[in-house]
């Protein structure tokens, strides 16, 4: 059984990198970190979740669950003859991301930015309301939107819960994001199933936990959760970022994932 994952691939010559976003986003949400990261020398791909962007939802025996995401994932990686690319995740991509670190021998490392799964019980209503606000607002008519998104103070009104700065968002980027929003049917499953997730798994590989330190969707403070179920981890503070590091401060970015698979590369040298 194939893969039905879509993807792009920024072609490098260095170890592969796999880039994976989270709930109702998609590939092109990672803004200008796979060039850059292409120009450090990896060979980046950026993926659409199943049922996001341009992957379709999935068909049994594949599901929703994050073990049949890695599953599927662990497919991909095989079409695309990657061994144990590095993987780096945001929110539901993140969560994936540490799933896929538990996993013995199908990553060689993860960096994790602002990961879904750490939240306590009364982070849930600050969660909901963004995410079922940015929802419904993804319904207004398209031309409204192309309208009122030429206006810097709208972006920064309703991109407030991802992004520290809106304003990089361009006015293309916006619209795209917010009619994948309406469109995605991987967003109702993964909502749904946001309420119960909890990563807890045992992290096989070197991994980074990366928190935006203005983040309003998922609060700064669930990074000292990750701190305390995952002591092994190197966590890191992103400076004036917010939900989505990648498109705040791109650069910042690449630096935490380069040094996280340098350390990766360390570990395996000395192994070896």
């Amino acid at each position: 059984m194939r893969s039905s994952i879509e993807y792009t691939r920024h072609a490098g010559t260095g170890e592969p990198v796999v880039l994976i976003h989270g709930i109702g986003h998609r590939r092109q949400a990672w803004g200008e970190v796979p060039e850059l990261l292409a120009a450090r020398g990896h060979d980046v791909y950026a993926v659409d979740l199943p049922g996001h962007g341009e992957s379709p939802k999935p068909t049994r025996p594949d599901g929703w669950s994050m073990r049949s995401h890695a599953e599927q994932f662990e497919r991909l990686f095989r079409e695309l003859d990657i061994e144990r690319p590095h993987v780096v995740g945001n929110s539901l991509g993140g969560a994936m991301a540490l799933e896929l670190a538990a996993r013995e021998g199908v990553v060689s490392s993860v960096t994790a930015l602002s990961p879904a799964g750490f939240f306590p019980p009364w982070h849930l209503p600050n969660v909901a309301a963004n995410l079922l606000l940015m929802k419904a607002g993804s319904h207004l008519p398209e031309a409204l939107h192309r309208r009122l998104t030429a206006h810097v103070w709208f972006r920064k009104l309703a991109f407030r819960a991802l992004y520290t700065h809106p304003e990089k968002v361009t006015v293309e980027a916006a619209v795209g994001d917010t009619l994948n929003l309406r469109r995605a049917p991987g967003f109702w499953p993964h909502f749904v199933r946001a309420t119960f997730l909890r990563v807890t798994e045992p992290l096989a590989v070197p991994t980074a936990i990366a928190w935006g330190d203005t983040d309003r969707l998922l609060l700064p403070s669930e990074a000292d959760t990750a701190r305390a179920r995952f002591p092994e981890a190197t966590h890191v503070s992103l400076e004036d970022c917010g939900h989505c590091p990648q498109i705040d401060h791109p650069e910042l970015v690449v630096d935490t994932v380069v040094a996280t698979i340098e350390r990766a590369s360390s570990r395996q040298g000395a192994v070896q």
